[in-house]
């Protein structure tokens, strides 16, 4: 017998036999015999999506003492030794097996159900509305005694993000993401066959739940592979599963959706630990740690990287951006780019002169803010590479920032005179013109920036990056490692 929060599965020779518990828990209603066979009946027409040989039926059970037989969802019994997370717990090699399981994920979601009830279900407010829900029934459950510690902070993290991220959102189902899917993907009920894996146990109470895009679904069994102590398998199953998909989602979104797959669960070990079931509580806190460790990973950044020219700037952004997977934008490159010449071309002048006029730089900076702001709206934290050497400049910036809901730290690069004119005497030709006589005159006009952390790049290039990272992920072991994207890995 195996027991969880709504069922009992009785093991007998082949065959397994599931039981729903008669239960109110407001999320679902399995208090009437009628309720219990409408979910059994349910269960085997959405689960044979993943597992068609396993969900063989309904059945029912007759005792003495009730009026109503009781259903069973009857199932063909799945090896025990062959489950997911048992290979997980013992060591084994399980990159072949997470492979198959995300590109068998991935083709039920490209034949899943898709309209317009299921799209209303992964719009930005959507996805609020179940994570304030779940807020909610957590803060129930405690109700006997505290929250749990870091809730609040999950809180403000998930407001943030979802509020300057609609957009994200919205192109997200244009682009067809959102689907029916598993809704409850987790290594327990993951049987790793000899002819491909199975897929057992989706989410059948409550269609709407399951209706989420495709990376949320996916994410839950990231999640529980965290859990069971392999990060990097985590991000390798994530990982193959958006490249099945062809999905370009931004890492921040890929944090979020692992971290509302946590907070569930963090939730669902709430409900076990009021059942008396043990370790259930101190799995909670340990999961209501991860989601705050992927929110703090999750939260969108705009990095403003100035200083004069020969500080040393565009080094270090092109260094931190690679660093943190995001996305540079620098307006040496941009200004040419809008003036129709090539980044490695000449177009020197005088401070304030050709494409250095106020009204080329205000041109610049304009569509540098602009382009950053789209990407920010996607959930994709950016670096700005300019000097942002005037009030108004930066003025702008924190504007924007605060328009997108987005981290702002600004980076100002420092280095002794002689150091900046030793390099910009030896700078071979690129994006950017500036000479010596250009830098003291921005450095005359330049005004202080109290509000911008100091890097001294006299140093090495590590020692600056370093000192830039201190100041942009200042929780550093409190958050969760960066998300890569694939690039092409062999199937």
């Amino acid at each position: 017998m195996r027991e969880t929060h709504t069922s009992i599965v009785f093991f007998v020779g082949d065959r397994a036999y599931k039981l729903k518990k008669p239960l109110d828990l407001e999320f679902l209603d399995y208090t009437t015999v009628a309720a219990r066979r409408a979910a059994c009946e349910r269960e085997v027409a959405l689960n044979r999506r993943f597992a068609p040989d396993v969900y063989l039926g309904v059945a029912e059970v007759h005792s003495p003492d009730s009026e109503a037989p009781e259903p069973l969802v009857v199932m063909r019994r799945m090896p025990a030794d062959r489950r997911l997370s048992l290979l997980v717990r013992e060591g084994a090699a399980v990159d072949d097996v997470l492979r198959a399981v995300a590109r068998q994920l991935a083709t039920r979601h490209a034949d899943a159900t898709r309209n317009r009830e299921v799209d209303q279900h992964g719009t930005r407010d959507a996805l609020l509305a179940r994570w304030t829900a779940s807020f909610a029934q957590v803060r129930e459950l405690a109700v006997d005694g505290p929250v749990l510690d870091g809730v609040a902070d999950v809180e403000r993290l998930v407001r943030r993000y979802l509020a300057g991220r609609k957009q994200l959102f919205d192109t997200r189902i244009e682009q067809g993401r959102v689907v029916d899917g598993h809704g409850d993907l987790l290594a327990e009920d993951i049987f790793c066959l000899d002819d491909g894996p199975r897929l057992l146990d989706c989410l059948e109470f409550d269609d709407k739940l399951r209706y989420v895009d495709g990376l949320d679904d996916a994410a839950f069994l990231t999640m529980d592979l965290e859990q069971l102590g392999v990060p990097d398998a985590a991000a390798f199953f994530l990982a193959q599963y958006s490249k099945y998909c062809g999905d370009p989602a931004p890492p921040s979104l890929w944090h979020h959706y692992v971290a509302y797959r946590a907070f569930v669960r963090a939730k669902v070990s709430l409900i076990q630990a009021s059942q008396g079931a043990p370790g259930a509580k101190a799995a909670s806190r340990r999961l209501v740690t991860t989601a705050l460790r992927h929110l703090r990973s999750s939260a969108v950044g705009l990095t403003l990287v100035g200083g004069l020219p020969g500080s040393g700037k565009s080094t270090l952004s092109g260094a931190l951006a690679d660093r943190l997977g995001v996305t540079l934008l620098s307006s040496d490159r941009l200004r040419k780019e809008l003036a129709g010449v090539r980044a490695e071309e000449s177009a020197a002048a005088d401070y304030g002169e050709g494409l250095y006029t106020p009204e080329w730089t205000a041109k610049t900076y304009a569509a540098l803010l602009g382009r950053a702001s789209t990407l920010l709206s996607s959930g994709e934290s950016v670096v700005l590479d300019a000097t942002w050497s005037t009030a108004g400049q930066r003025e702008a910036a924190r504007h924007m920032a605060e328009h997108t809901s987005a981290d702002l730290v600004a980076l100002h690069c420092e280095v002794p005179g002689d150091v900046s004119a030793s390099r910009l005497s030896s700078r071979p030709p690129g994006p950017s013109d500036a000479d010596l006589d250009v830098a003291t005159a921005m450095a005359a006009a330049e005004p202080a920036w109290p509000e911008a952390v100091t890097i001294d790049t006299s140093g090495t290039l590590e020692s600056a990056v370093e000192q830039a990272l201190a100041a942009v992920r200042p929780w550093a072991t409190g958050q969760a490692p960066v998300f890569r994207r694939p690039y092409g890995e062999p199937d």
